[in-house]
């Protein structure tokens, strides 16, 4: 090889710059090819989404969005819910699982909106608190503002009775202070002195009559009768007539002044009393039914009691009485004018003057609020009522949470009267309908339970635990806070009427689930077997009870003779619910309601939960639940027979023994 052809290029083939292009152009078109691929997923994300949740959701998953299929508790039938991911709030089991209208909870009683039980953790959590419904000393209280006014039955006008001339006024300037028979004017009368000389002459003349007729006169003209006497006595008229205060009182208005001449009736003085003051006020329309029904002058045993307080002596009380209620209301204020009597001897209340006023009405004064039945339930001077904080108002209608039994609260609705307070000024509402003496209601946390009735369970714990409302002090709150069973047992057994509980409390236990306090599963059911009554724990244990009267009667014997059966002594049965209960709890809420359909062992034929927690297992892409880990290879060796009998117990066969 020469030199010049060392390190010379290699000639290029003909196809190779073309095989370059078309690389080149792969590449980008498959860039552009995953862009658009890209794009596409994140256009179609929601229904690539939604067929991937089908594909790969389960059989139980997928029925929990059907509208036919709910949750419940079996310990606690009350508990139901829309999804099987929750537990229990009670007792903490997972829910199992049924179609709508199985259930057997008999409908709400009449009055009642809803149901709501409570575990005692949540309880204490949320700080309920309760009290029982009684009766009370409560009065109804209406504030009003009104003014301080004369007595018009100690408003007197004083005026000329002769005409004449003023020569001097005794009381010379308003708001002077004057007494009965104060001389507050002067006059200079001719007619006076012509009545008089008239009267002496018929005297000297021996006239009778005449002198009659001008002694009326003259006491027509303010001349007293000693006065007339003196004259007589002396012979000698009198030119002058003496205007007098008919009260004591004060002069609100002086009309005249010296000198001037005046007619028969012309004004002088108004002269008023304020010993006695009227504070006039006006009432709303929806007070009118507190006030009395008629409109008049109120008698002294009528009257009402009220006290007034004013801007210029703020913290004094002044004592008065109801003594009047106009017959009209006004057209613009809508109010009716009521008017109140006060003491005032040491003139401190001053016409004119505002004042607040505050009219207590006690119960019997209330009787006849309401209609029909719906009236206030009165026993002597008290009345039956429930806390303010009690009642939750949603403007259709009145709410009270009423503890139908330990950790079980019902929302009542209730016709209320008005508010009212105690001598302490706690505010009450008096009960027309819906609540009995000795019922329990709840005063403290009403609304969180209102709450919890509202919003989904998980909804409910978040609003109750961050509301900021739970005990004080520092109390230790557990989700571990136990129920009292004794309490809830108690309560239930209350329920019964007055001759059942006796006989309850006796038997003690209920005959067909040993062990089954009465009241622990709520309110006793009572039957009759061969004409003698016999009390269950639940509806549940009828048909047991029914089918073998004899033996339940003999049980309930024993029963009240204090024979208590041992755990021992329980029924196969009893020990196997009990087991098998525990058992399945421990599962997660989806297999567990999957372990309650099947029921049985496919490979031994033995109830699930009876040996242990139940194994879940794969078959054919199936689950399947056994009883214990040595019936894991027969499934698998025979997955189709297992999955077959696990439909039928599915379906509600019974095994084959």
């Amino acid at each position: 090889m020469s030199e010049s052809t060392v390190g010379a290029p290699e000639p290029r083939s003909r196809f190779g710059g073309l095989r370059q292009v078309l690389i080149t152009l792969f590449a980008r078109l498959r860039f552009v090819a995953i862009l658009g691929v890209i794009g596409l997923v994140i256009v179609k994300w929601d229904l690539l989404n939604a067929h991937y949740e089908k594909w790969t959701r389960s059989a139980h998953e997928a029925d929990h969005g059907t509208s036919d299929t709910e949750y419940f508790c079996p310990m606690h039938p009350q508990i139901v819910r829309d999804t099987g991911k929750e537990k229990c709030p009670i007792c903490f089991m997972p829910l199992s699982k049924r179609k709508k209208g199985e259930g057997t909870d008999e409908a709400l009683p009449a009055g009642v909106v809803s149901r709501v039980q409570l575990s005692p953790y949540r309880i204490v959590l949320a700080g309920v608190k309760t009290t029982p419904v009684s009766y009370l000393a409560l009065t109804k209280e209406i504030t009003t503002v009104g003014t301080v006014e004369f007595d018009e039955r100690g408003l007197k006008h004083v005026a000329a009775r002769v005409k004449g001339r003023i020569d001097k006024l005794g009381v010379n300037q308003t708001g002077q202070m004057v007494h009965k028979g104060d001389e507050l004017a002067t006059l200079y009368s001719p007619d006076l002195v012509v009545t008089v000389q008239n009267m002496l002459d018929a005297r000297r003349a021996g006239n009778k009559e005449l002198e009659r007729i001008s002694r009326e006169r003259l006491a027509l003209w303010g001349i007293e009768g000693d006065q007339i006497e003196e004259m007589l006595k002396t012979g000698k008229p009198v030119t002058q007539v003496s205007v007098r205060s008919p009260i004591d009182g004060h002069v609100i208005r002086k009309y005249q002044t010296e000198g001037r001449y005046v007619d028969e009736g012309t004004p002088l003085y108004d002269v008023a009393d304020l010993n006695t003051i009227w504070i006039q006020a006006q009432v709303y329309e929806e007070d009118l039914a507190f006030l009395p029904a008629e409109s008049h002058e109120l008698s002294k045993d009528d009257r009402l009691p009220v006290k007034a307080t004013t801007r210029a002596y703020p913290g004094e009380t002044f004592a008065g009485t109801l003594s009047f209620v106009y017959p009209h209301v006004d057209q613009e204020t809508r109010t009716l004018t009521v008017r109140f009597e006060l003491a005032n001897k040491d003139g401190r209340l001053k016409p004119g003057m505002t004042s607040t006023v505050k009219l207590a009405l006690p119960p019997e004064k209330l009787s006849r609020v309401g209609s029909g039945s719906a009236r206030l339930k009165l026993e002597g001077a008290r009345v039956l009522a429930v806390p303010e904080g009690s009642v939750i108002d949603t403007g259709s209608l009145k709410l009270v949470y009423r503890e139908e039994s330990p950790g079980v609260f019902e929302g009542v609705q209730v016709n209320l009267g008005p508010r009212m307070a105690t001598p302490e000024g706690a505010p009450y509402f008096p009960v027309l309908a819906g609540l009995e003496a000795g019922q329990t209601v709840v005063t403290a946390g009403s609304f969180l339970i209102d709450a919890e009735t509202r919003l989904n369970p998980a909804a409910g714990s978040i609003y109750i635990g961050g509301s900021g409302s739970g005990p004080k002090g520092g109390a230790t709150v557990r989700p571990s806070t136990p129920e009292d069973p004794e309490q809830k047992v108690s309560a239930n057994l209350a329920k019964l009427a007055a001759e059942d509980r006796p006989l309850a409390e006796a038997q003690g236990t209920c005959p067909v689930l040993t062990g089954s306090a009465l009241g622990s599963m709520g309110k006793p059911v009572k039957v009759t077997l061969e004409g003698k009554p016999v009390f269950l724990c639940c509806s549940g244990c009828e048909g047991k009870a029914t089918a073998e009267p004899a033996k339940i009667l003999a049980r309930v014997e024993e029963l009240k003779a204090g024979k208590k059966p041992k755990l021992e002594e329980r029924t196969p049965l009893d020990k196997e619910e009990a087991e098998v209960r525990t058992q399945l709890a421990k599962l997660s809420p989806e297999d567990r309601a999957l372990a309650v359909k099947q029921r049985f062992c496919p490979v031994t034929d033995e109830r699930l939960g009876s040996m242990g927690v139940p194994l879940k297992i794969m078959a054919d892409g199936a689950p399947v639940f056994i009883c214990c880990k040595s019936c894991k290879e027969d499934v698998l060796a025979k997955p189709a027979v297992m999955r077959a009998k696990v439909q039928g117990f599915t379906r509600g066969e019974a095994p084959k023994k």
